[in-house]
């Protein structure tokens, strides 16, 4: 079992994994005047939560599920599918859920950067079962093997993808608008229910075929990272 240290250190934004050069599509919605001070700024973390997050955190409880083993979902008989191929099938359809060809690329380079760390930690992962698509596999598959390596619960592996989505946004608010870091904080510790809440729900639909994971959209996101994409100078990847 893993220790509260493991579940810790994954969900710390200081993991080296990349994340703090991304700020989740605030900086495109900063640009656009969407997002202004802390009330707006809240509104938009609860929006990524309730769309991206749940996405995300369902597909990387779906890849520690696949991961595990004796973790087989009713109607699903033991060894239907092999590791790579369940994982083949979440990445397609978690392609499909990611309309935006610029967060696409931006998932599977966080996925990169992430694998990097996975392997340099937990060599006898089963890494080697990700996709082998062009760009490597998007980040939430990767998230969810490294969970399952660690030792984490289906949860905790949820609850790390979940925190992540909000997270990342919220420190960027703090440089793209100079808002004051202790009240941002306050911002995410209010969003902490609905943070868990989320992945209590992703976690309880691993069990389903990928097929039937979440698909929550926002449009609005897929055009402000298109758009971002196009910069020529920006303080974020993403």
């Amino acid at each position: 079992m893993a220790t509260p240290s493991l579940l810790l250190l994954l969900a710390d934004g200081r993991f080296p994994a990349g994340a703090h050069a991304h700020s989740g599509g605030l900086e495109a919605a900063v640009a656009a005047g969407r997002v202004t001070d802390l009330a707006s700024l809240e509104a938009f973390l609860a929006g990524r939560l309730a769309t991206a997050g749940l996405v995300g955190a369902a597909f990387a409880a779906a890849a520690h599920r696949a991961a595990v083993p004796g973790t087989v979902g009713a109607g699903e008989s033991a060894g239907t599918a092999t590791l790579a191929t369940t994982l083949a099938q979440l990445d397609a359809e978690l392609d499909a859920r990611t309309a935006a060809p610029t967060l696409r690329t931006v998932s599977r380079r966080q996925g990169r950067a992430l694998l990097r760390a996975g392997r340099a930690i937990w060599p006898d992962a089963p890494f080697g079962d990700l996709p082998t698509t062009p760009g490597g596999a998007h980040q939430p598959l990767v998230l969810g093997l490294l969970c399952a390596a660690a030792g984490l619960s289906r949860l905790d592996t949820a609850t790390v993808a979940a925190y992540g989505t909000v997270t990342g946004a919220a420190s960027a608010g703090v440089r793209l608008l100079g808002l004051d870091p202790y009240q941002v904080q306050a911002l995410l510790v209010g969003l902490a229910d609905a943070c868990d809440g989320t992945a209590a729900d992703a976690a309880r639909t691993a069990d389903d075929p990928p097929e039937r994971l979440p698909a929550a959209a926002a449009p609005l996101a897929d055009i402000h990272a298109e758009i971002h994409a196009t910069w020529e100078v920006r303080l974020f990847a993403s």
